[in-house]
């Protein structure tokens, strides 16, 4: 779905096909690096006794005023809900529209 909806909107294939190795590519900038860490943190909250260190906050405070970084963690939020709720009610991938 989203990654239907980035090509439409013009994200280029690389990106896109990239997302999931963000760390080893050269494709994001500094700050969507910071989003990418967060939403990785805010989304594996049990793999570490910290859920979200400090560095990785901090470097996303560094790129993200206070309102843009409140969108951010609401965003990542909603995503997992989203992905917790298909889960548990096994709504098949591409199911959609």
């Amino acid at each position: 779905m989203h990654a239907r909806e980035l090509k439409k909107a013009g994200e280029k294939d690389e990106r896109i096909f990239a997302l999931a190795a963000w760390r080893e590519t050269p494709y994001f900038t500094d700050a969507e690096r910071a989003a990418l860490a967060l939403a990785e943190a805010g989304t594996r909250l049990a793999d570490r006794p910290d859920a979200v260190p400090d560095d990785v906050w901090d470097e996303a405070a560094r790129h993200y005023d206070e309102k843009a970084l409140a969108a951010l963690v609401i965003q990542i939020a909603l995503i997992n809900a989203f992905n917790r709720l298909n889960a548990a009610t096994r709504q098949p991938v591409g199911a959609w529209g």
